[in-house]
């Protein structure tokens, strides 16, 4: 890493945030020829002691196309920092449905049984480190660790000024740039200072389920996983889930998902037991009593949140990335990949109006505004279908209708939901729309399908009826003769 030139020749970017989103946005202006600092609130997770207080912990990342597609277009030779990220992914090609019982069999879901598709599970921590070293390996790039933004000014003559805190000192600093972007997160700071100067919408959204963190760790006596390692495994429960990931060390990052009052009504070592024994006793007996309980009481509650805003920039100062533009709830495993997303379409305008920035974060909001929107839709309604959609009858006949159609007649462009979400780069306005009016047309042949067959029933029915009409008639008439 060497300190940003001070050169008139170079744009400076001064990036708030150092996730996964906000050090891409690094590399990308990095790559793109501009001097590129990052300031982070917390410690370098890096090092042990700040991965020790749970600077990463994060329920377990799912990599799909859109967000390989935002390392893809990095610009670094042979796409080697994507490479390096799949490296250290497994394969998820399917859900595995639970039903809780010891010793049942658990029903495999692939994601996509005609073209073998499968999505990546990531551990979020090392993903980040992976990106933040491919960044501090960049000339004129510097990231700044304890540093916290108290106010923006995005009027000034010498360009975006931002104030920051050092951590460590108290110490107060001001940064002059050419565009200031925001990747701090759902709280974002950059976004309310930003709503200082543009009119903007703002939605948030709290849903009233909280989450748990569990780790299910190696199997005891093999060191194997204890669970298969190729698919995420769901136990739905109507108001409430568990779900597992794997993870390259053979463990299981879990999540428990349930209404807050559960949590709450949850207030002893013996109510967790006996609450797991009742809805997910298979999961007891591989965690243990012992171990159930310490995680649970020692790891937090976390309540959700989803955000809709917009715009995304202010004039040619200022814009934001991720989750302080669209921060939604996990469970389209959608996330982060919407955020390397959004990304790759901001340098997407960048380039096209490369000596125009203010028409370049225009046209990025034009675009991206109303697909953010969209996947914080889409994955808050596929939270519903994951606590209890995936086990009804109907969910399952639909499925097998959208993959038989684009088995057999590829043609007619029908795919499931979910391989237009994951498996694509379809914008997600437009794969919202499409599958809106993929239903409607389902809706209209299965009522058709219905139709015909309880007419063809009432004629069998009927030319039975009158069969039998007949030949007691001809029985009547032969034994009165």
């Amino acid at each position: 890493m060497t300190p940003p030139e001070r050169s008139e020749k170079l744009k400076r970017v001064a990036i708030i945030g150092a996730g996964p989103v906000g050090v891409l946005a690094g590399l990308y202006f990095s790559h793109a020829g501009w001097s590129v600092t990052v300031y982070e609130l917390r410690g370098d997770l890096r090092l042990q002691e700040n991965r020790a207080l749970g600077t990463g912990k994060s329920i377990n990342l799912a990599l799909s196309e859109r967000g390989i597609n935002g390392l893809r277009n990095i610009g670094d030779e042979g796409s080697a920092l994507l490479h390096k990220v799949l490296d250290e992914t497994i394969p998820m090609v399917g859900r595995m449905i639970h039903s809780g019982k010891v010793g049942e069999e658990a029903e495999a879901q692939a994601y996509d049984s005609v073209h073998g598709q499968f999505i990546r599970s990531a551990d979020r921590a090392l993903l980040n480190m992976q990106l933040l070293d491919a960044l501090e390996e960049r000339e004129n790039v510097e990231v700044c660790f304890g540093y916290k933004l108290s106010r923006l000014r995005l009027n000034g003559d010498e360009g975006a000024e931002a104030e920051l805190i050092r951590s460590a000192t108290g110490e107060t600093m001001k940064v002059v740039a050419d565009l200031i972007v925001g990747a701090d997160g759902a709280h974002s700071t950059v976004r309310s200072q930003l709503q200082r100067y543009s009119k903007m919408y703002y939605e948030q959204t709290y849903i009233s389920t909280l989450w748990c963190e569990f780790t299910i760790p190696p199997h005891p006596t093999t060191g194997d996983f204890q669970l298969s390692p190729n698919h995420l495994h769901i136990w739905p429960k109507q108001t409430q889930m568990f779900i597992a990931i794997p993870s390259t060390d053979k463990s299981f990052t879990s999540t428990l998902f349930m209404p807050e009052p559960l949590f709450n009504s949850i207030k002893s070592r013996s109510d967790l037991i006996s609450f797991f024994d009742e809805h997910y006793p298979d999961v007891l007996a591989i965690l243990g009593e012992e171990s159930l309980c310490d995680q649970y009481f020692a790891n937090e509650h976390l309540p959700l949140v989803s955000i809709r805003t917009g715009p995304y920039h202010y004039s040619d100062r200022c814009v934001i990335l991720g989750d302080a533009a669209h921060a939604m709830v996990p469970f389209y495993g959608q996330g982060m990949n919407a955020g390397f997303e959004s990304v790759n379409i901001l340098f997407k305008h960048i380039r096209a109006h490369p000596d125009d920035m203010k028409t370049a974060l225009q046209a990025y909001t034009d675009e991206r505004q109303p697909d953010a929107w969209a996947i914080v839709e889409l994955a808050m309604r596929n939270y519903d279908e994951m606590r209890r959609g995936v086990t009804k009858r109907g969910y399952l006949l639909r499925k097998w209708v959208e993959e038989a159609c684009a088995k057999w007649v590829p043609s007619l462009g029908i795919k499931t939901l979910y391989s237009m979400v994951s498996f694509g780069n379809e914008r997600y306005s437009l794969v919202l729309k499409k599958a809106e009016m993929q239903a409607k047309a389902e809706e209209r042949v299965l009522g058709v399908l219905l139709l015909a067959g309880l007419l063809n029933l009432g004629w069998r029915v009927g030319a039975w009826k009158a069969v039998g009409v007949g030949f007691r008639a001809g029985w009547k008439a032969l034994t009165e003769r």
